[in-house]
């Protein structure tokens, strides 16, 4: 419990003491002794609203819930209803603190997140261990993390072995084992054994640090319910008020004109309970509260939703589009055949490892690790990469061309049409074909799961785009059972394909597309929803997503469609039941049915019910 928290927690229970103090003192109506006990109570437990409600008055900003709580409860003081009026700061209070409680907890969850943020990181100079700040430590230094330590910047294990705790990026609790050439994020805490990483990344740039941008950033982006409520609150508010005033000056002042008692005291109690009811802080508290909570639930289990608006089209999703590589398959690409070659395997290794040798792609570095030897790229010169087709490359001053059958078709070479379960990578050598490289990608674990499981979640249609070849394309998608595929596009036709498809999505049904290279960049812009998978997936895909699922686990789609939608029901229900019971309440009001008692159930009972529903949306663990 915070100090604040605990400090609210001990005005409750004071200004309750002297109420049962009241009560059970033998004091007449009239006493001093009983005004100044009830003063007493209503000053303990309401001075910060009524400061708040001044300021706001001093600032030309009057009408919000510290207004109407102040004149509502001043007003009762004033016609002599004591109780009721402390009554009402006291409910109001408790409701408040319930509030606190909530967010407090979001806070914690949220946290909890933010504590993967390292403090040091320990550098190893002239023989001495030192401690530094991690924005000191230049990319390409070697650090030591010892057990229990967090690891505070992403890199590569050089020497030792480990378990790696992953929970507070992805929510996986099953350590993850680190040896020589393991990649490890920062914010990961080490477990067993000392092991020596050598940075890939600034500080600035590492894992830690970019989540922490994400959840900070997350509250700035409002969702158009919570757009709604801010808009509205400015309208509802002045209306209530002088809805109220009319309810306590109006019917006096017409009794008097037909000749009747005025009932001033009757009408005014009618104009106070009037603002009380229709206080809206249960919508105002807990709308956001629900956002709140949603985007930091998912959090805590490895999904970064950069912002309610995003999780509010999340709900809407009715449409996956998915790349293929890297979101589907594990991105491991290995040479599992060569054919149709008419110089010597190893040469035809040798020759594409030393043409593909400066791209990063990962059908490239599978053809290096295929050759095994580090390649002398001193005999390469004059590389060009064509995106989705593939290299060009003077090697030994022979013009080398490796890539798919469009490149050879483009440079008029004749290759030989063959179908393979993976990707073809055709050689050729001064104009003349050499032979081709069969290259296969291993599925994720749980795709056929996770595809049947967006099927449950209510999504209608899941697409699969890709620039492998379609025989490639269509054997994956069987596989996994997807039933619309486009192959063989490059990065532009991937977004006329999107575009085609967000023409075809029906009414309000959003469309959401999941990728991790760089060429998704410009789709995970275009779509309604972007999901990068962002363990593996490239900066400029996590940068241009709306929604980064840490561990890549393409399970977690559908579990992010469910948090979403479970986050907007509550949201709705909250709506509903807290306007569904003002009007009611207020209506009984007009006509002199309800009390001061049913204002404070229509305000702050309201309120706690929608904030202890709101805290609903940080249980996704089962979703």
């Amino acid at each position: 419990m915070s100090r604040k928290q605990k400090r609210n927690l001990i005005r409750i229970i004071a200004a309750a003491a002297i109420l049962l103090l009241v009560n059970l003192l033998p004091l007449d109506k009239g006493s001093l002794v009983r005004l100044a006990l009830y003063l007493a109570a209503y000053l303990i437990v309401g001075y910060d609203v009524l400061t708040s409600a001044a300021a706001g008055i001093a600032n030309r900003q009057v009408f919000d819930e510290n207004f109407l709580m102040a004149a509502a409860t001043i007003g009762a003081m004033c016609v002599g209803d004591y109780k009721e009026g402390v009554a009402v700061m006291w409910f109001y209070q408790i409701g408040e603190f319930f509030q606190m409680y909530a967010v407090g907890r979001s806070r914690r969850n949220i946290a909890a997140l933010m504590d993967i943020r390292p403090d040091y990181a320990v550098v190893e100079t002239d023989g001495r261990s030192e401690r530094v700040d991690p924005d000191d430590v230049e990319v390409g230094t070697v650090i030591t993390v010892s057990p229990g330590e967090k690891i505070p910047i992403d890199g590569i294990v050089e020497e030792g072995e480990s378990y790696i705790d992953t929970t507070a990026l992805t929510g996986e609790s099953v350590p993850r084992r680190a040896e020589p050439g393991t990649a490890v994020l920062s914010g990961s805490i080490n477990t067993s054994g000392v092991i020596r990483i050598r940075t890939t990344r600034a500080f600035g740039e590492s894992t830690a640090s970019k989540i922490l941008d994400l959840v900070e950033n997350a509250a700035s982006r409002k969702s158009q319910s919570e757009q709604f409520i801010t808009k509205f609150a400015r309208i509802y508010t002045p209306v209530v008020c002088i809805s109220a005033l009319a309810l306590a000056v109006l019917p006096p002042l017409i009794l008097l004109l037909l000749g009747q008692p005025a009932a001033w005291s009757s009408w005014i109690y009618r104009g106070l309970t009037f603002l009380v009811v229709s206080c809206p802080c249960a919508i105002v508290v807990s709308i956001p509260l629900s956002f709140f909570g949603g985007i930091g639930g998912a959090g805590s289990v490895g999904i970064l939703i950069k912002g309610s608006n995003y999780m509010e089209t999340l709900s809407k999703v009715r449409t996956v589009v998915l790349d293929k590589t890297g979101t589907l398959t594990c991105g491991n690409f290995e040479v599992v055949d060569v054919c149709d070659n008419s110089m010597d395997r190893e040469a035809l290794l040798e020759i594409a490892a030393l043409a593909e040798g400066r791209s990063g792609h990962p059908i490239s570095r599978s053809i290096v690790r295929a050759w095994g030897k580090e390649p002398d790229l001193s005999r390469v010169t004059d590389v060009t990469e064509i995106s989705g087709a593939g290299v060009i490359a003077c090697v030994d001053g022979r013009r080398v061309l490796a890539g798919n059958r469009k490149l050879m078709t483009q440079e008029g070479i004749d290759c030989p049409d063959r179908q393979a379960a993976g990707t073809l990578v055709h050689v050729a050598v001064d104009g003349r074909y050499e032979g081709c490289l069969v290259i296969a990608d291993e599925l994720k674990k749980g795709v056929r799961e996770a595809i049947d499981d967006l099927k449950r979640a209510g999504v209608r249609r899941i697409v699969m785009l890709t620039g492998d070849v379609a025989g490639v394309a269509e054997a994956v998608a069987a596989e996994v059972g997807i039933a619309e595929v486009h192959a063989g596009l490059l990065p532009g036709d991937k977004v006329s394909r999107v575009e085609t498809l967000l023409r075809e999505s029906a009414g309000g049904d959003k469309l959401a597309f999941v990728g991790d290279g760089i060429n998704d960049a410009p789709v995970l812009s275009l779509a309604d929803v972007g999901m990068a998978m962002g363990a593996l997936g490239s900066d400029a895909a996590i940068e241009a997503a709306d929604v980064v699922l840490m561990d890549d686990d393409p399970a977690k789609i559908a579990k992010a469609i469910r948090i979403a939608r479970k986050c907007l029901r509550i949201v709705r229900q909250n709506i509903v039941f807290a306007i569904a019971v003002k009007l009611a309440c207020l209506l009984l009001t007009a006509v002199g049915l309800g009390s001061m008692w049913l204002a404070i159930f229509a305000d702050v009972g309201v309120m706690v019910l929608c904030v202890l529903n709101a805290i609903r949306c940080l249980r996704v663990r089962e979703v």
